[in-house]
């Protein structure tokens, strides 16, 4: 036998689950519990006291007296006068004469009148005690009714159904994983220090005070978009009218107030609790497999409470004190019928009301809970109330288990979903975010990560923060501030501190801007980089920074998102000078021709793709610079003739094979540099003498086997490259270039140095290396500022002393082998040696022009 601690276990669960028990299931497990004693009271009554107690009952007749006899079958009475005989031979003399048949005699042995005892009254039977027994025995399980039998049973496996069906989903390892986390993360969440400053800081809000902050921002978005249109037609028309931008929260956001610095421990616990709710948001909210399992054991109760119901009213009534019994054992005991009583029928019929009504309020409980179930939809969940009482009101709607689980909680509490719903919104995530990066990026730390970068400008790289920590802002000598892989950067009004700040970079960062902020960088800012994925995450606010100079797009460009380049419409950008794209285009953005009357170079980078439209290049009509990289360019673009202001021109890294083209640049008056570099082309045209006015000239890493005569008749050529080619012979007329300041031209197959080079008497930078010289004629020394000669990887045996006479010429900026460096006499090593009165980098600055 069980033992009722053991029974109660089927209905126990964990403590903390208790939260997930609306009242209805908290009653049903009581009266489960009540069920449950009842039952196992019953079944130990039954066990301990339970029995039938049977006397036979006689056929009567009436003697002539009126008496009543008793008759039973003569066989049987022969039979136990027999064994009476058996028993006692020696009382057989004292036997007066044989009993009548069919009559019992009161003693068959005679005593003396002096020795009998008074005679029972009532019917005697023949019956033993073990006879009794046996009779009871047989009417226990003949007469007396099933039910009165096995209810105690019946009760306890009704009642554990009951229970298990009503803890299932606890139980079930698909929802005890989920419930389990849920009921974790929960209680965690209730009892965080973070989740009541988040709910008494925004408790303290006035709605007021938010109403006029709301409506000085729309003021302030008037007076920008006022201030933005000096002079044009539309000047009254609003920001997001002209441009197509609209200013949401998302983008240009108010100031809030900071609030109080949590403990660093109590910090990092909570961030980590919105990490597991949003890991829990997105696991529960896909399925609804605890709602319908829920609802699946609340139909399987009231199911079980209707049939034990139906059957069980039924049964009332058979419950009985009083029983015949006709057990067909005559043979055995002489009697045919038995008159019996069942000692706990009574008993058993009262405790069978008390089941019956405790079952009845039970299944009332579970009709009331499908119709919850079911009145409801439980499969969605809004946090309207707590975002209309809090400030938090990007809190999301919920749906699904994740749901289900919020509405069984608040039939417990309402306090929980309140207290939960603090980690489900974004800002109350920033207002952490934001207070634990404050405490970690002080100035002092901030200060020690200041750069100077190449340009000599103070520069400030943050990598991977939650946020822009609120001591940046105070660096005001800072110029360059750079925002890498920051997902909630938010540049607040204290930027207007930063004076010096003239260039900001976004990598993968869709920055936010207040209204004064913004305020700031139209007046301020000068330069922009913006690295993305999609063009959506370029911040809207970027096309309205009027006074911005450059603007570098650095993402996904392509046709499918040129609409979205719109750029969001360009046209506010009045005063940009530089446009670059690095992207994967197939056509220039049409909306690109807004800043036609003021921009000076486009760049566009195209990892690739092949642009295929260039139509729009003829409008740009003040363009001076164009560099289209990696383009898949086959011929120069015909869009390019028109541009009648173009002064530089570079088209690396295409396919160009031929550039029969380039006698149209005859009409580009203004055009003095031109790279063709990390191209295929094969030969240089005779028409390039018509381009009289260059004076760069990039032709390196190309299939480039001769050079042709007229190309020495630009006569204004500065700086010509003509690097890894297959080129075998330099023309005598390369003398004909007097200003030509540089000139390399490594990694061909040249194997003589014609002596006319050396009248380029303004060389500075002469590359010769890695072809198959063998010697290097004596004029050299007439390059009299020669800064930077390159000789290595040559045939040659020795260098000519004349070095010596190239005064600027020093050993960090003379690329030869030791060996025969180590030649030439000490005096032109000394020569060489003797230290520099310009610096490393300014001796070799022409070598770096132009790359």
């Amino acid at each position: 036998m069980f033992t009722l601690t053991e029974v109660a276990s089927l209905n126990d669960i964990q403590p903390t689950y208790r939260i997930l028990k609306p009242w209805w299931d908290v009653f049903m497990d009581y009266l489960g519990i009540v069920m449950l004693m009842l039952a196992i009271f019953s079944g130990t009554m039954q066990l301990t006291k339970d029995q039938v107690v049977c006397l036979p009952i006689f056929d009567q007749t009436q003697d002539g007296s009126g008496g009543v006899l008793e008759t039973h079958s003569p066989e049987l009475g022969d039979a136990f006068w027999n064994k009476e005989n058996a028993i006692g031979e020696q009382a057989a003399p004292l036997m007066s004469k044989q009993p009548p048949k069919g009559i019992v005699p009161s003693n068959p042995f005679p005593q003396s009148p002096a020795f009998t005892q008074p005679q029972p009254k009532g019917v005697r039977t023949k019956l033993d005690f073990q006879q009794y027994v046996f009779v009871n025995q047989m009417c226990y399980h003949v007469a007396l009714p099933w039910y009165s039998k096995y209810f105690p049973y019946l009760a306890l496996i009704h009642t554990i159904v009951l229970m298990v069906s009503s803890n299932f989903w606890f139980k079930y390892p698909k929802t005890s994983s989920k419930v389990e986390h849920f009921v974790s993360i929960l209680g965690k969440c209730f009892e965080s220090p973070w989740t009541t400053k988040a709910l008494s800081e925004t408790a303290c809000e006035d709605s007021e005070e938010n109403k006029q902050r709301l409506a000085g921002a729309s003021t302030l978005l008037k007076h920008l978009s006022t201030s933005s249109e000096e002079g044009s037609p539309n000047q009254s028309a609003p920001v997001g009218n002209k441009s197509g931008v609209a200013f949401s929260a998302e983008k240009l956001v108010s100031e809030v107030p900071s609030m109080t610095i949590l403990d660093k421990k109590d910090g990092e616990q909570a961030k980590a609790l919105f990490e597991k709710v949003r890991k829990f948001h997105a696991h529960v909210e896909d399925s609804d497999l605890i709602y319908r399992l829920y609802a699946i054991q609340t139909v399987i109760k009231t199911v079980t409470f209707i049939l034990i119901l139906c059957y069980t009213m039924t049964f009332v009534t058979s419950i009985d004190f009083d029983h015949v019994c006709e057990p067909e054992i005559k043979h055995l005991t002489g009697y045919s019928k038995f008159h019996c009583t069942h000692n706990m029928a009574f008993m058993l019929k009262k405790l069978l009301v008390c089941y019956i009504a405790l079952i009845c309020v039970y299944g009332i409980i579970c009709i009331y809970t499908l119709f919850w179930l079911f009145r409801r939809p439980l499969k969605e969940y809004s946090f309207e109330k707590v975002r209309e009482e809090s400030s938090f009101s990007d809190i999301p709607d919920v749906k699904n288990d994740f749901a289900f689980l919020l509405h069984m909680v608040d039939q417990y509490d309402l306090l929980y979903s309140k207290r939960f719903g603090v980690f489900l919104s974004e800002v109350s995530e920033n207002k952490l975010r934001e207070i634990s990066l404050n405490h970690e990026w002080t100035f002092e730390k901030l200060r020690q990560h200041v750069t100077r970068n190449s340009q000599d400008k103070l520069e400030l790289h943050l990598f991977m923060l939650s946020g822009v920590p609120d001591a940046v802002f105070e660096l005001t000598d800072l110029e360059i501030l750079k925002l890498e892989l920051i997902p909630e950067a938010k540049i607040t009004a204290k930027i207007s501190q930063m004076i010096n700040l003239q260039e900001l970079h976004f990598y993968h960062c869709p920055a936010k801007v207040e209204q004064t902020a913004f305020i700031f960088l139209c007046d301020h800012l000068r330069c922009l980089h913006v690295k993305f994925t999609d063009v959506a995450e370029i911040p809207s606010w970027v096309y309205l920074l009027k006074n911005l100079r450059e603007l570098y797009l650095v993402g996904n460009l392509n046709s499918e998102n040129n609409k979205l380049i719109g750029l969001e419409s360009l046209r506010d950008l009045r005063r940009l000078k530089i446009l670059h794209l690095k992207s994967n285009l197939t056509k220039i953005p049409t909306n690109i021709t807004d800043l036609s009357p003021h921009l000076v170079r486009l760049v566009v980078h195209n990892d690739g793709t092949k642009l295929l439209v260039l139509n729009t290049l003829k409008k740009i009509i003040n363009l001076a610079e164009l560099e289209l990289h990696n383009c898949e360019l086959e011929r120069i673009p015909h869009a390019i003739f028109s541009l009648n202001n173009l002064q530089e021109l570079d088209l690396k890294s295409n396919n160009i094979r031929t550039i029969e083209e380039v006698i149209s640049f005859q009409h580009l008056k203004r055009l003095t540099c031109l790279k063709l570099w990390y191209n295929k082309i094969i030969s240089i045209p005779l028409s390039i003498s018509h381009v009289k006015n260059l004076e760069s000239l990039y032709l390196s890493h190309n299939k480039l086997e001769s050079l042709p005569s007229p190309l020495f008749s630009l006569l204004k050529l500065r700086y010509l490259d003509l690097s890894l080619n297959s080129v075998a012979v330099i023309p005598p007329e390369v003398g004909f270039l007097q200003n030509l300041q540089y000139f390399a031209i490594t990694g061909n197959k040249v194997e003589v140095v014609p002596k006319q080079l050396f009248k380029c008497v303004k060389l500075r930078t002469l590359c010769l290396g890695h072809n198959c010289i063998t010697s290097i004629p004596e004029k050299v020394g007439h390059l009299s500022q020669l800064t930077h000669l390159e000789l290595k990887g040559n045939c040659l045996d020795r260098l000519p002393i004349q070095l010596g006479h190239c005064s600027l010429l020093r050993r960090s900026c003379l690329v030869v082998e030791d060996h025969l460096f180590d030649s030439l006499p000490i005096e032109v090593k000394e020569s060489i040696n003797q230290e520099a009165s310009v610096s490393f980098a300014s001796g070799c600055k022409c070598l770096m022009e132009g790359r």
